[in-house]
């Protein structure tokens, strides 16, 4: 079979355990950089991978070099579609929406101006959210007006369009700590709380990983999460509501080591990913 092809410009943790656990598949693989990746538009014949997987943390190289492979014939995971939409906080919610999951109260302006206005609609405090980005950065708390205004002030003198939009959700009133599921096409893999400082609990941000159990509750609504952006490899993100848990946000480079480390060795995401990256290349998991 034709080797699998994994582009990353930074080997991180996450895909040093990948690697090895194609490795232990057997499965045939090749990394790339894709800062370094290039294609002919008037010469594209195909390349000699079975599938692609997706592990750039650069979120528009990663759209573009999806777009360039499905374009060669190659399956990518996640697919140009899936990170467009994942990649985007209200194509995400909306997404969510169609599907009918539950999600905080959510308003959007496409100004900093009406941003104000769009936050007293959802009652302080709220959070502010960018529409790109990861890591919760330019995530900010608005517990009153005057604090609101500054906020706003500040998004409007950033330098992109993209980033003056207001992005604005209800603040949920939760036990101090969030839930990643992740996700590896039909099968959810496991879950794990992150606990941090204020609304971050990014493990990448100094937040801690404990076991979460997977309830049915939990595994179904990260399957339907998974499912309504397209699916693949995903890391969802709910939070403990008062009335159950909501669908925060959908991840499509999911980074695992809190929740691997969290659980130790009684699960195997990296194992997982490699499977389902294994099943695409052989046709079993393409969607």
């Amino acid at each position: 079979m034709r080797p699998l092809l994994v582009l990353a410009s930074r080997v991180r943790y996450e895909e040093k355990q990948i690697f090895a656990a194609l490795e232990r598949r057997g499965v045939a693989y090749t990394h790339a950089d894709p800062r370094r990746f290039t294609t002919r538009l008037d010469e594209i014949t195909g390349l000699e991978y079975s599938a692609a997987l997706l592990r750039e943390i650069a979120h528009t190289r990663a759209l573009y070099a999806a777009l360039l492979l499905q374009a060669l014939g190659v399956p990518a995971v996640n697919s140009a579609e899936v990170i467009e939409t994942c990649g985007d906080k209200l194509r995400t919610s909306l997404a969510l929406r169609r599907a009918g999951l539950p999600t905080p109260r959510t308003a959007v302006a496409l100004t900093p101006e009406a941003g104000l206005a769009a936050a007293g609609e959802i009652g302080y405090p709220v959070v502010i959210k960018p529409l790109t980005g990861s890591w919760g950065r330019l995530l900010a708390v608005a517990r009153d007006r005057a604090t609101a205004e500054a906020i706003f002030e500040h998004r409007a003198a950033l330098p992109t369009p993209q980033q003056r939009i207001a992005f604005v959700q209800e603040l949920i009133h939760g036990p101090g700590r969030d839930i990643r599921v992740i996700v590896c096409g039909d099968t959810v893999v496991a879950a794990s709380y992150r606990y941090g400082d204020g609304v971050r609990a990014n493990v990448a941000l100094g937040g801690r990983s404990e076991p979460c159990p997977l309830t049915p509750e939990l595994r179904g609504l990260a399957q339907a999460a998974a499912a309504a952006v397209g699916g693949g490899v995903l890391g969802v993100d709910l939070i403990e509501g008062p009335d159950g848990p909501l669908v925060l946000e959908v991840n499509h480079t999911v980074e695992f080591r809190g929740l691997q480390q969290a659980h130790g060795g009684s699960v195997d995401v990296a194992g997982a990913i490699a499977a389902h990256a294994a099943e695409v290349a052989t046709g079993v998991g393409a969607r």
